[in-house]
């Protein structure tokens, strides 16, 4: 349902979070190797979160990415807006353009249900709050093999 650009910076916040508690400041390359995610994407998406005012950042050898407190409690519904849209969040589950509810598609009804859900989680949900789950050792952010 979301983007691969949306996972990776959702990813990328929830690693800042973590780290806020400590004034922790990481430099991209950290980073992409904590989220497992390609350096030039997650520069990219660092620069657009940044610029977006969902995280901050600071230049020079002892400079980063870093969550202040205001953004330790952004919502992901807000992440997801702001990188997808509303599309993923209200389109069709086959990709019709013109799926709705006089003319729905095959799986209109029960897709419906699946997006109403997880709007509801995305709006429940903050980086912080995904944030104090890993670091409790309910959750990771990479695979561990």
């Amino acid at each position: 349902m979301l983007s691969n650009a949306c996972k990776y910076a959702i990813r990328a916040m929830i690693y800042l979070a973590a780290g806020a508690d400590n004034h922790l400041k990481v430099n991209i390359k950290e980073l992409a190797a904590a989220v497992d995610s390609p350096l030039p994407f997650t520069a990219k998406i660092m620069q657009s979160l940044s610029k977006l005012g969902f995280v901050s950042s600071s230049k020079g050898p002892s400079g980063g990415f870093f969550l202040n407190t205001a953004q330790l409690e952004t919502k992901l519904l807000d992440i997801v807006m702001a990188i997808d849209g509303p599309k993923e969040l209200n389109g069709c589950g086959l990709g019709l353009a013109n799926c709705n509810e006089q003319h729905p598609c095959p799986l209109h009804q029960e897709y419906k249900t699946i997006r109403e859900r997880f709007k509801i989680l995305l709006h429940e949900n903050t980086i912080h709050s995904l944030a104090q789950s890993m670091k409790q050792g309910n959750s990771v952010l990479k695979n561990m093999l």
